[in-house]
């Protein structure tokens, strides 16, 4: 039998047992730490993520200062990589990619040469192929970095420093804005206008308790690279900033542009932030296809060096707005961008700050930057005023100076004793050149002692004085606004501020293209709509036992209204009646009418015009047409009537007068106004009958008299003393001529 395996034997070392969940926690909890502070959240004074630290440090430490010749890309990046980010060189690439993107930056640190992308959504070109240098932005980033404005630390091997925060001379964080998400926290905070954030730090630094909604009247809102407008309200802007959270609504910007013959098309020229036009536009054409646009024909994409997106509508009686208010309801042509104002405070916190937070944040890490560079300046002058101090003892003594320097053998010693010298005072007298022995080296060197010695004593005073301090910063924020104002391209304001959208209502008719059209319902409710206005309707065939009933003349555009015997009114849209091929379809089919009842009338809604309406028990009122629009197949009940009882009356109401004519040929004339107005209900008694019903009404103009058809012709009666009465009465036979079947028409 073989033998089995000997076992493996432990690695050398500790072995600790620990439990699986808080060796996971602890390490997880590690990843995470890292993850937030050195990855994915900016630091509140500079605005900038570690990453885009080490770009700008290390492109400075390569000379691309603003106005210095380009450099190859993969220059920066393998410099970035190896002594400053271990990391890929693709995200340090994509890093300083974005920072060269004039549609990602509103204020851009970096010079780009080349190919850095377009707002289409393409790439940049490969490292190999771009040049990059700093932009003026970014020199103000590192103003001072070498005066001790802020610590430094090791590089992660130890061989090199890189500086923990940059001085920023420029406020980065709100004017650039930044995007992260680390692990169980994000940020988002959007770009704004550098002129505008100036005056509000400078309204700061006057009013250091200044509420957000003072500052929100400096700087009202983003300003974001690509412009667009901000759709919001005031109060909603107000919230987010001042709790640090928040959304926006951004829309594009665009215009209507009228073309030959009265047509038009909009023009969109600015698009919302982080949007890629080319997906945008492939969105758009998406939708087209699948039909979810009605109101749009086609989509163009002009764009050059700017924006132009030109939108061709499916119709003209479409409104501009109409069309828009669906763009933006379904494609990125509005989006929703989202503050987040979550960075590392000044002891690399992270936390949630408002507008007041961030910008007090910023004042004093520049209030330090100035207490820095003030000491480290004040140094270099003490330092400077000792060697002064000691070349003006040479000059005093300087034959003795000589003899010292030509015969002693420790000339240092001898004059640090004999006129009590520092060791700098010693050494720099014997570094001394021999051309500096003049008579007006002497006469230089007093005059800058005595300029030192003057700046020595307002940087002392600086340093002394708060209100000094405040007063130089908000000096150097004045300079900074004149240098990004809104007189100058890149300052000017980009994005409008707008209001919030109110609640359009689309009409369904701008769906529907204006046709004049022919509706055709017969007597058993086969319903059809023919092209154009026929005028003559007797050529038209319906099924066997079947004849016209009802014929409109309209538009496409236009709304039925359908009065069913069971009181109910009931809405169509000409534009869904089925063509006038064949003999159409049954109305029956397109609402819920019973086939125990009977269309009563068909007519045109006409907004704000009275109709009549009246059961057979003689009951009836008028009522506002906008009133009685369905919005669903089941129709809207009107009239309501007593069991057996059907509806038998719906026509325009007209004129100042009402006739009535009863099944028992009595007619009653009596003025409208009797007849109340009402929504639904019974209404009031029309006309009284011993035996039978109403069998007809119709309201008409006393001064133009009471007309009725007979046969092919038509009769007016003018002398209708005999016939007027009060409403409620009998009524009186009709006058002669009047049809047998006890109808108007």
């Amino acid at each position: 039998m073989a033998k089995s395996a000997a076992p493996v034997p432990p690695p050398e070392g500790e072995i600790r047992i620990a439990n699986l969940a808080d060796a996971l926690g602890e390490r997880y909890l590690s990843y995470a730490l890292s993850t937030i502070m050195s990855r994915s959240l900016p630091d509140v004074r500079d605005g900038l993520k570690p990453v885009h630290r080490r770009v700008l440090y290390g492109m400075r430490q390569l000379n691309l200062e603003p106005g210095a010749k380009h450099k190859k890309s993969a220059r920066v990046v393998g410099d970035v990589m190896g002594q400053y980010h271990p990391h890929g060189d693709q995200s340090i690439y994509d890093a300083m990619v974005r920072m060269a993107q004039d549609f990602a930056q509103r204020y851009p640190l970096v010079d780009g040469q080349g190919n850095f992308g377009n707002i289409d959504g393409d790439n940049a070109a490969a490292m190999r192929y771009t040049e990059a240098r700093l932009t003026d932005a970014a020199g103000l980033m590192l103003e001072a970095i070498d005066e001790d404005t802020v610590d430094f630390r090791q590089t992660y091997d130890g061989e090199h420093s890189e500086p923990v925060v940059m001085p920023a001379g420029f406020p980065n964080l709100l004017a650039n804005g930044a995007q992260g998400i680390a692990v169980g926290m994000a940020t988002s905070i959007p770009p704004h206008n550098v002129a505008e954030i100036c005056d509000a730090l400078q309204h700061l630094i006057k009013t250091p308790n200044a509420r957000t909604e003072t500052l929100l009247g400096y700087m009202p809102g983003p300003d974001f690279p690509t412009g667009g407008v901000l759709s919001e309200t005031r109060e909603t802007v107000l919230e987010a900033y001042k709790t640090g959270r928040g959304s926006l609504r951004v829309r594009a910007r665009w215009e209507a542009e009228k073309q030959k013959g009265g047509g038009w098309q909009i023009v969109i020229t600015e698009i919302p932030y982080q949007v890629a036009k080319s997906k945008l536009i492939e969105k758009i054409a998406e939708l087209l296809q699948e039909k979810k646009l009605p109101f749009l024909d086609d989509v163009q994409d002009e764009s050059a060096a700017d924006v132009r997106i030109v939108l061709v509508p499916k119709s003209r009686n479409v409104e501009p707005e109409h069309l828009m208010e669906q763009m933006f309801r379904l494609t990125d042509l509005e989006i929703r961008f989202g503050l987040n104002m979550n960075v590392l405070d000044a002891n690399q916190v992270p936390r949630v700050m408002s507008l007041a937070e961030v910008l007090r944040a910023y004042l004093d890490h520049r209030r330090e930057v100035l207490q820095r560079r003030t000491k480290f300046r004040l140094a270099e002058i003490d330092r400077r005023l000792e060697i002064l101090e000691g070349y003006l003892k040479a000059y005093l003594n300087i034959d003795a100076v000589i003899r010292i320097i030509r015969t002693e053998d420790d000339p240092k010693a001898v004059m640090m004793k004999k006129w009590d010298l520092t060791d700098l005072q010693a050494d720099a007298i014997l570094n001394m050149r021999l051309r500096a022995l003049r008579r007006l080296e002497e006469i230089e060197i007093k005059t800058e002692h005595k300029n030192l010695s003057a700046e020595k004593k307002e940087l002392s005073a600086l340093l002394k004085s708060e209100d000094k301090q405040w007063e130089t910063i908000a000096g150097e924020i004045g300079e900074l606004k004149k240098r990004y104002g809104p007189k100058t391209a890149l300052g000017r304001r980009r994005t409008e501020i707008g209001e919030a959208p109110s609640a359009i209502v689309i009409p369904l008719e701008s769906l529907v293209e204006r046709e004049p059209a022919t509706v055709i319902c017969s007597a058993k409710g086969w319903i059809r709509a023919m092209k154009g206005h026929v005028e003559d309707t007797s050529e038209i065939k319906f099924k066997e036992g079947d004849r016209g009933k009802f014929e409109l003349r309209c538009e496409t555009t236009d709304k039925l209204l359908v009065f069913g015997t069971n009181g109910k009114v009931y809405t169509l849209g000409v534009d869904k009646l089925p063509g006038g091929r064949g003999h159409g379809e049954p109305i029956r089919l397109m609402i819920e009418l019973g086939n125990e009842q009977d269309i009563v009338q068909l007519l045109i809604h006409k907004p704000g015009q009275k109709l009549l309406v009246a059961a057979a028990d003689g009951r009836g009122f008028i009522v506002n047409s906008d009133e009685v629009l369905a919005q669903t197949r089941s129709g809207k009940q009107v009239l309501s009537m007593p069991d057996g009882v059907e509806a038998q009356v719906c026509t325009p109401a007209e004129g100042d007068m009402v006739a009535c004519i009863g099944e028992n040929r009595k007619m009653l004339l009596f003025p409208i106004d009797q007849v109340p107005e009402m929504a639904r209900g019974r209404g009031v008694m029309l006309q009284k009958y011993k035996d039978g019903g109403l069998s007809d009404a119709k309201v008409f103009a006393k001064s133009e008299g009471l007309t009725w058809r007979l046969g092919d012709k038509t009769r007016t009666e003018t002398n209708l003393r005999d016939w007027i009465g009060e409403r409620a009465q009998a009524g009186r036979l009709p006058p002669q001529g009047f049809p047998r079947g006890n109808k108007f028409t």
